[in-house]
């Protein structure tokens, strides 16, 4: 007996360790089963743990992350292409020679027939709009915003070889615009084309458009970390691993493939300035903020006061880049240093080598004939001109604030230009130190940044990058917070009072009974339970509608309520938060839903849409109500005093209160 016992108990034991050996080899093939669907593209069922973490984020960011580094490095070669692109027509249209080398308009000898180079090449540009697209005319980035929010980021494949060919035509033909703007939009067709090759979502294929983009600036400007951050405040509309890993490691691929494409960064190498500069010089960051964000309200102003005037003119759109090109040559004429992206010009701001008439030049001449030509609707982006008026306002600046050392002056105007006119603030702070490496100007750039951006979003409601959305008829906004229904669960705003119904109840005395109630508790959805209280299926208020009319029509021979119900009904659980929730009701289109136990699956409450709103109710509330949680009461000598003298008032009017109270009792 005790080795029979012993015997069962070794077998017991065993077949125990098989179990749990074969419970972990289950697991193990469900996590690497998951994987594979996840790989092959495919959407693996939910477990219904109710497992909840900080991100959800599942493996198939691995194949995305997979073509975003391959789109990495075709946007370093686009980068390249583009800015040989603008050196070829540049040397094709003002000096008459075959070199992709970048070089100045400023310096050509062509005299009078300068004024005609950019209208040529505005009517060129004119002409690709009207017959190849639309979508190449603007600055690039909110052609791409639009793409991405508006078309479910779907780019023509034909604006991917048509973007980079206009811009190098304007920006070669004297211009005064950045590439910039054409390599992001560029870059994120190349992106979007090749990601609707395959069986992707929106959501995957904004991704892979973003990291096309952010490849595109990491090459051009040897700035991998600014162009995420772009990314992020600008074009993802979301801060999430899903997204921001492949689209990291994007912008890393095209910053490698620079070393052996272009060469290595800095763009703009600057001298060393101090590690420290002293309260007085951070009190005057905030000054050149408050400035840079006051010329960056005004730059916006002036460009879409162009564009409105271009659309009152009574010609075709297709005319108006060359109106705006004969402003260029114009504006060339005048001050050559006007013409071309103006990266020589930049360099010079930032060694602090630029004499007052050049800057006054720019600020002048430049911003006007770049507003105008913006407005035209010509093909050109915004980061370069605005780096060099930045520039210029720092260096106009410089004589009258503390010697910090050549173009640091400059230096922090840019970053605070970028920052107030794009409403992008890290990205202006880290794009200039990736372009200068002098990582002694962080905390002077932060002070100015921020303030700029405080600015002009007190003063502005769009930015000169989303007031182009705007106009078209679209609103956008770049806030990015909690969502209250991601941090509240069903457990707290479900209803548990409830009418719930026996299945095994009959139809006639279910309807009975209903019809001799007083009141219906307003309840649409009537959940159906069994004798442990678990659910069983539900019944909606049409239901029992069309129960009474059967019984209306015809006699019902003791039927019960369990054959007219609704089985499987769509369920939610008390531990699971209001996001997905929300997200199943608008799947399915219902707007109640019974809340069980897990694992019991017994019945707890209902939830409804209005439920879900409460969720919001407390946003509110926290956003909006005021009130003050800490009171200082002060201790002065005179106190007991004070009080005494209070007391004895209360103390003589208590006996009015009460005789008038006594009078209005008679009364």
């Amino acid at each position: 007996m005790i080795e029979r016992d012993l015997v069962g108990d070794l077998t017991g034991q065993l077949s125990t360790g098989a179990g749990v050996g074969r419970q972990l080899g289950e697991r193990r093939a469900g996590r690497w089963q998951t994987l594979l669907q996840t790989l092959k593209g495919e959407d693996p069922e939910e477990d219904g743990s109710g497992r909840l973490g900080d991100f959800t984020t599942t493996p198939r960011v691995i194949p995305i992350t997979l073509l975003a580094i391959a789109i990495g490095a075709l946007g370093a070669i686009v980068a390249l292409v583009l800015l040989r692109l603008i050196g070829l027509f540049t040397n094709l249209f003002f000096y008459q020679r075959f070199d992709t080398s970048l070089t100045s308009p400023a310096g050509n000898r062509l005299g009078l027939f300068e004024v005609l180079v950019p209208v040529i090449g505005a009517l060129i540009i004119g002409l690709m709009a009207r017959y190849g697209s639309e979508r190449i005319r603007g600055h690039g980035i909110p052609e791409a915003i639009e793409a991405i929010l508006i078309n479910g980021s779907r780019v023509q494949p034909r604006i991917a070889f048509l973007k980079p060919l206009s811009s190098a035509i304007s920006i070669g033909s004297g211009g005064p615009f950045g590439a910039e703007g054409p390599i992001i939009m560029t870059g994120g067709a190349f992106g979007s084309m090749i990601a609707q090759l395959f069986h992707l979502s929106s959501a995957e294929r904004k991704t892979l458009l973003v990291a096309g983009a952010a490849a595109g600036m990491s090459a051009t400007f040897a700035s991998p970390v600014a162009a995420v951050l772009l990314a992020v405040e600008l074009l993802l509309f979301e801060w999430k691993p899903r997204s921001l890993i492949p689209v990291a490691l994007a912008s890393a691929t095209a910053a490698v493939l620079r070393r052996y494409l272009i060469g290595l960064g800095p763009l703009f190498p600057t001298p060393p300035h101090p590690a420290f500069i002293g309260p007085q010089a951070m009190l005057c960051c905030l000054v050149v903020g408050l400035l840079a964000g006051a010329l960056s309200a005004l730059l916006t102003v002036a460009v879409y006061a162009s564009e409105d005037a271009f659309r009152k003119l009574p010609i075709h759109w297709m005319w108006w880049p060359a109106i705006g090109g004969l402003a260029i040559g114009l504006g060339g004429l005048i001050f050559p240093q006007a013409l071309g992206v103006g990266y020589d010009t930049i360099s010079a701001l930032l060694q602090g080598t630029v004499p007052l008439t050049i800057i006054l030049g720019i600020l002048l001449v430049k911003s006007a004939i770049w507003a105008l030509s913006l407005g035209s609707g010509t093909s050109g982006g915004v980061l370069a001109p605005l780096l060099l008026m930045g520039g210029a306002l720092g260096g106009l600046l410089t004589p009258l604030l503390p010697a910090e050392g050549p173009g640091f002056w400059s230096l922090v105007s840019m970053g605070a230009i970028l920052g107030g006119t794009m409403r992008s603030p890290f990205t202006g702070i880290i794009f200039m130190l990736e372009l200068t490496h002098d990582v002694n100007a962080l905390l002077p750039l932060l002070i100015a940044v921020t303030t700029a951006h405080a600015f002009t979003v007190l003063v502005m409601r769009r930015s000169i990058l989303t007031e182009k959305v705007s106009r078209r008829g679209y609103h956008l906004t770049r806030e990015y917070s909690i969502d209250p229904l991601e941090i509240i669960f069903i457990r707290e705003v479900m209803r548990t009072s409830v009418v719930a119904l026996p299945a095994s109840l009959p139809q006639q005395e279910l309807l009975q009974s209903l019809r001799h109630a007083s009141h219906q508790h307003g309840q649409r959805l009537y959940p159906l339970i069994d004798e442990q209280e678990r659910l069983v299926g539900v019944l909606t208020r049409r239901d029992l509608e069309l129960l009474a009319r059967e019984e209306q029509s015809e006699q019902q021979d003791g039927r019960l309520l369990a054959q007219a119900i609704r089985r499987q009904p769509v369920i939610c659980h008390p531990d699971e938060p209001l996001r997905p929730v929300a997200y199943r009701m608008a799947a399915t289109g219902l707007t109640r839903l019974p809340v069980v136990e897990r694992a019991s699956g017994r019945l707890v409450g209902l939830v409804s849409i209005g439920d879900l709103l409460q969720a919001r109710v407390r946003t509110l509330i926290e956003e909006r109500q005021r009130e003050r949680v800490l009171r200082i009461r002060l201790l002065l000598p005179f106190g007991s005093r004070l009080r005494a003298l209070r007391l004895r008032e209360e103390h003589l009017a208590t006996p009015d209160q009460e005789s008038s109270e006594g009078e209005r009792t008679s009364l």
